[in-house]
């Protein structure tokens, strides 16, 4: 709480529209903590009425309890990372829920929440198409109304990675993660989702506003030990060290790093963040110029069918989904001044 007193005029005029807890492990707190910092949000900043108020949770911390409590300390949205339906790639996964309590905790979670969004994990070496269909399956008939949907990644220096590079373990196949998510995307199609950002998908009405924001570029403000914050021409990232951190805030210092965007680097994550999304690249938010030199950047992706202009908007197709990053990258500007000039 000492931070948002310290960093109360970071956002100045806003209005905060969404409060997220996550990043970590924040059902460690007691729901009273939960009320607390979110009351003092409400007196340090400007709030909006309907604000989306989201927290993490993983199944094997949900109880009927904790369900209430939550809902009473002013949380509307529930995340909960379920990962899988399947208790032999929790296993593999090194989760620590079980498959019945990823069902259990869902469905205690749907008598408490309208609002609840589930993360779901394709591409392991043992998921089938069968049993990929079968968790989106499982997820929809639920009644969730949002699901975020990632293809596994494998970081360096993980136990996975390792198990991998001894071949204890099989390696992921590139061509069945976008088989899988090709076949992800017609299922939501056919069960009435939105595909509003690559991997985000909603009913309608059920969109995720706070990581919308994120992709529209609007401002926002993180609070703790590694939060990141952005003010439309820099980010700034707080320590990660837990000691440093309370220490600096003792004292009334804000320990951060921060970086200054240029034109061309907030011009870049334009085009990265908003060809991940349904709506588009706006070209109407672009200088002529840039627009102009975007059109001809994409025609070849369009002649390849990977993407589609449609009014004043490029997007991708489903098969420039499978490469969304690498088109973007594209399209990327060395010098946007030399350009406008």
């Amino acid at each position: 709480m000492s931070e948002m007193e310290l960093r109360k005029e970071y956002l100045k005029e806003e209005h905060i529209e969404t409060i997220y807890f996550g990043g970590g492990t924040p059902t460690l707190l007691p729901p009273a903590d939960h009320a607390a910092l979110i009351e003092k949000i409400h007196d340090t900043f400007k709030v909006s009425s309907n604000t989306e108020v989201t927290l993490e949770a993983n199944p094997d911390d949900i109880s009927k309890e904790k369900l209430k409590a939550w809902k009473e300390a002013g949380i509307n949205r529930l995340s909960i990372g379920i990962q899988s339906f399947f208790e032999e790639d929790l296993k593999w996964m090194n989760r620590a829920h079980t498959a019945e309590q990823a069902v259990r905790s869902l469905q205690s979670a749907i008598k408490q929440f309208d609002n609840i969004t589930i993360d779901l994990i394709y591409g392991t070496p043992m998921l089938t198409n069968e049993k990929w269909n079968k968790n989106v399956e499982r997820a929809t008939l639920e009644g969730v109304v949002h699901l975020s949907c990632y293809a596994l990644t494998v970081e360096q220096q993980t136990p996975l990675y390792k198990l991998i590079k001894e071949q204890k373990t099989p390696d992921i196949d590139p061509d069945k993660q976008s088989e899988q998510f090709l076949l992800l995307m017609q299922w939501m199609e056919d069960a009435g989702y939105e595909h509003y950002e690559i991997s985000n998908f909603a009913k309608p009405g059920f969109r995720s506003r706070h990581n919308s924001s994120y992709w529209q570029g609007k401002k926002y403000l993180g609070i703790g030990p590694s939060a990141h914050s952005f003010n439309g021409k820099s980010r700034q990232w707080n320590v990660s060290n837990n000691n440093i951190y309370i220490d600096s805030i003792e004292k009334g210092r804000i320990p951060y790093e921060k970086e200054t965007l240029s034109d061309t680097q907030q011009m870049n994550e334009y085009i990265m963040t908003s060809l991940r999304t349904m709506d588009g690249l706006n070209l109407k938010q672009v200088k002529d110029v840039i627009g102009h030199k975007l059109r001809i950047g994409s025609r070849k992706f369009i002649e390849r069918g990977l993407m589609v202009e449609e009014g004043d908007h490029l997007k991708l197709t489903r098969a420039g989904k499978l490469l969304a990053d690498g088109i973007a990258a594209e399209l990327f500007f060395e010098e946007i001044n030399k350009i406008i000039q």
